[in-house]
């Protein structure tokens, strides 16, 4: 069986990125790929990696096609109000951007400070981070898109929390510059973006919100600091736990929580320079490293994970989540191993 995919909005990092997996992915063909502003230009001028593997233009938004899945990429704020514009196109619609992350109206005014445009969507959609709602994805006709810090987050703490271990928690989240996305802004421009360790987010960062819907409410929150990296986001949570907690008893709730996840690899050696996660070796790939520690002195656990921002913390998980709907091994097109160095 072969499904034919475009891209809405294809011009951006996710949505290159988008494209570059699904060119290896066994069962896609690519349709088309849409960029208002570059429409008749090569794709592989945007996205160079690309050329000789992808020789097609950007075609008009409008001038989308029918086709068995369709990806949104557009800008945060877009796709709530022209999702109804898009549905009649494709019977899988997977939308990357932040509109239909949050399945409560009432939690999405909250953290996002405005009513939702499109509130009975939000209820439809099912959370695209298959580690958490891998239950729901099998015959979805609606995705969201995941946070990528939510991400990191979500994947570090989620054995903590099913074991009912988090009093408290605070995660220092560090982020490299393509989370900022492709069009340079005040704090994302080279000059001032480069040889950087600069918090934008001191704390209250809405990708929280995605955390407790995943995990539940929690006492939790998070620091965001802009590094000099290009890919990755490095999540170091500080737990607090409920009960004094040994290696040996982690190691177990570790592997209970992700023996059956292809692409969440436990990172936590006695010794070595990569005894913990590190976001450049998943650079590429959808794998998730966790890895933890216990502070001695006081009992703090140290849960970590790192992620690709455009891979498992967008593009990735996307396919991944689509692979799971339309009952496609999980893995399709999805094997890459990363690089190292990178």
């Amino acid at each position: 069986m072969t499904i034919r995919c475009s891209i809405v909005g294809g011009s951006g990092y996710t949505g290159g990125e988008l494209l570059r997996i699904l060119l290896a992915h066994p069962r896609a063909e690519i349709g088309q790929i849409s960029s208002r502003r570059l429409a008749g230009e090569p794709v592989f001028r945007t996205h160079p990696n690309l050329r000789g593997h992808f020789a097609h233009a950007f075609c008009n938004p409008d001038d989308i096609k029918p086709c068995d899945v369709l990806f949104l990429c557009m800008p945060h704020g877009q796709t709530a109000g022209q999702l109804e514009r898009w549905r009649p196109l494709a019977p899988l619609i997977v939308d990357l951007s932040a509109d239909l992350r949050l399945s409560d109206p009432a939690a999405y005014e909250r953290w996002y400070g405005e009513s939702h445009p499109n509130p009975g969507a939000l209820s439809e959609a099912v959370y695209g981070l298959p580690e958490v709602s891998r239950s729901r994805l099998p015959g979805a006709r609606l995705v969201s898109g995941v946070g990528c810090n939510a991400t990191a987050m979500n994947l570090a703490l989620l054995p903590l929390a099913r074991a009912g271990l988090i009093k408290r928690a605070i995660a220092d989240i560090k982020v490299g510059s393509s989370e900022a996305g492709a069009e340079p802004g005040p704090g994302s421009h080279h000059p001032v973006r480069a040889r950087t360790a600069r918090t934008y987010s001191a704390s209250g960062h809405r990708h929280l919100a995605e955390v407790f819907q995943a995990l539940g409410e929690m006492d939790l929150d998070a620091t965001i600091t802009a590094i000099d990296m290009v890919r990755g986001v490095l999540c170091t949570a500080h737990v607090q736990p409920t009960r004094p907690v040994e290696t040996k008893e982690l190691w177990k709730i570790y592997r209970a929580a992700y023996a059956n996840e292809p692409f969440v690899r436990i990172v936590a050696d006695r010794s070595g320079p990569n005894r913990f996660p590190d976001p450049r070796v998943v650079v590429g790939s959808n794998h998730a490293d966790v890895g933890f520690s216990i502070d001695e002195r006081s009992g703090r656990i140290i849960a970590l994970s790192a992620i690709d921002n455009l891979v498992k913390g967008a593009a990735g998980s996307a396919v991944q989540s689509m692979n799971i709907a339309l009952g496609f091994p999980e893995t399709d097109g999805l094997t890459f191993p990363g690089l190292h160095p990178a």
